[in-house]
């Protein structure tokens, strides 16, 4: 046994109200143990249903390190499979997706099973006649993830049996899903133009604390964002900006910007910044577009669903969404200086081709492996994993606006350039990853 594994009494210590320990970025053992606590006991993105609209239709990801399926089933209904065969453990699906027809088939030894995980047919059957094969794991066949919801489309689940429920998890910060689906003409969201997927070396946690972190901008993206601001610095204020100009330079904005912004955190890890405005909401104005919401909604509520133009919502640990750009970002980690960071654009079902070019513009500008934006970030997550082998203190500092009165606090407004949102993650991080090990003792 290490140093953390069955010790909460260790792992809670690691966490303290304003400060963290380096080790929750670089330990190994409390890496295997955010994927069988924190990661299992939480409810994490797997994906969206339009991936997967006919009978058959699949797609193949990872919840906590390990490898599912997620499947329209004959019912219709979506399932979330571990991807295993129940014979020798081979991976029933390689692709990444597809349509499977009516069953999946082992490409090792051709063991079957239908599309809810269930047993379908093995070769020469006869020869496991009598031996008990069917009564124990393997003749119960894939397995699927017992807990699964889905909301507004988007797919979630839950490995472990304890932990809370969908709403109780995530809340209030839901309204930020419903915001961004609330913004299609049909009220339904689409995936459209692929995957960006790039490798960051460095924990996972730094990606999602870095999306609510404020006072970054306007320094690690005064290179990028910085430099087209100062190209289009002496245009007519009247002349209408490009697309690309309209989303680069508000990232290198004031503090003041950003403070007035504000953030809200709420129980659980999850926040959002942009509580009043964000560097979306100056975006120019579809006519054409805001009709048609107009219609399906009446003029009050097109306007507050427009009006609503969060920056970042974080749905602790896994999930990241623009809603007022139709994007999210998953965090799919691999070792604790390991992460994947995947990157999905949506169609608004019902609006212009206008606000789908802006979505992947801004895909390819800040998220993409081409991008510049990103990229500053991952040199400065890099940068983090790097400098904390120092000896010469093991703590992270959280104490930028630190103020007593927000321990407890499961829904909070405050300054934009609060690190309050770093704690909240942590808050929950030290729950979620001792909650088994509470239970048990």
């Amino acid at each position: 046994m290490g140093k953390y594994r069955g010790n909460p009494a260790a792992i809670r210590a690691l966490v303290k109200d304003d400060q963290v320990h380096r080790d929750v970025y670089i330990d190994a053992e409390l890496f295997e143990l955010e994927m069988s606590e924190l990661w299992a006991n939480t409810w994490i993105y797997v994906g969206h249903t339009s991936q997967v609209l006919r009978t058959g239709d699949f797609y193949t990801t990872h919840i906590a390190s390990q490898p599912v399926v997620m499947v329209r089933h004959d019912d219709h209904s979506v399932r979330v499979l571990f991807n295993r065969c129940a014979h020798k453990g081979t991976k029933i699906v390689t692709d990444k997706c597809g349509n499977v027809g009516g069953f999946f088939r082992c490409p090792y030894h051709a063991w079957s099973y239908k599309t809810d995980g269930s047993l379908f047919a093995i070769p020469r059957k006869d020869g496991y006649d009598g031996t008990g094969m069917a009564a124990g794991p393997a003749g119960r066949g894939m397995g699927e993830v017992k807990n699964v919801e889905i909301y507004r489309g988007f797919v979630f689940a839950r490995l472990s049996e304890r932990g809370p429920g969908f709403r109780e998890f995530f809340g209030e910060s839901l309204s930020s899903m419903d915001n961004m689906a609330d913004r299609s003409p049909e009220g339904e969201l689409e995936i459209a133009g692929g995957c960006l997927r790039y490798l960051h070396n460095c924990n996972w946690k730094m990606y999602v604390e870095n999306l609510n972190d404020a006072m970054h901008p306007m320094v690690a993206h005064e290179s990028s964002a910085g430099t087209a601001k100062k190209l289009w610095e002496g245009m007519p204020a009247d002349l209408p900006k490009p697309m690309a100009i309209e989303q680069f330079v508000p990232f290198v904005s004031g503090y003041d910007f950003f403070d007035k912004m504000g953030v809200r955190v709420f129980d659980n890890g999850h926040s959002y910044s942009g509580v009043n405005f964000s560097i979306h909401s100056a975006y120019s104005a579809l006519p054409d577009y805001e009709r048609s919401l107009v219609e399906r909604y009446g003029e009050q509520k097109a306007h507050d669903i427009l009006a609503m133009s969060r920056h970042n919502t974080v749905y602790y640990p896994s999930l990241t969404i623009k809603g007022a750009i139709q994007s999210i970002r998953v965090a799919r980690p691999l070792a604790a200086d390991k992460t994947v960071i995947e990157s999905w654009t949506f169609r608004l079902k019902g609006a212009p081709d206008a606000l789908l070019q802006r979505t992947l513009m801004y895909a390819r500008l800040i998220n993409s492996p081409m991008s510049v934006v990103g990229h500053d970030d991952l040199h400065a997550y890099r940068s983090i994993q790097e400098g904390l082998a120092a000896n010469h203190n093991e703590w992270v500092s959280l104490h930028r606006d630190f103020d007593p009165a927000e321990i407890g606090d499961t829904d909070r407004s405050v300054s934009g350039l609060s690190e309050i949102s770093m704690r909240n993650q942590f808050h929950a991080w030290a729950k979620f990853m001792t909650l088994n090990m509470t239970a048990e003792a």
